[in-house]
């Protein structure tokens, strides 16, 4: 019984995957541009960076940026408290 389930949530998640592979779109062909070109135009202006990159990450997403810094330093702080007392 174990087995025929097994063959059968396999079967479905393995149909998923090549369902997902035979609609995928082409690499760098994205389904919406607007924001792509907003960025593009803006970025420099707005937050006087000259790399887009760089001023979505540290201007526009920096709240984002920042929440994920504290959870990155939130679990070094975890991992150190956890494994000091081991010797």
């Amino acid at each position: 019984m174990k087995k025929i389930i097994f063959a059968i949530a396999f079967l479905i998640f393995f149909s998923f995957l090549m369902f997902s592979a035979i609609n995928m779109r082409s690499f760098g062909d994205p389904v919406i541009s607007e924001m792509d070109d907003y960025f593009i135009e803006n970025a420099q202006k707005e937050t006087g960076s000259n790399n887009v990159v760089t001023s979505i990450v540290f201007d526009y997403r920096g709240f984002d940026t920042l929440g994920e810094a504290t959870v990155l330093f939130t679990a070094v702080v975890g991992v150190v408290a956890l494994f000091r007392g081991v010797k």
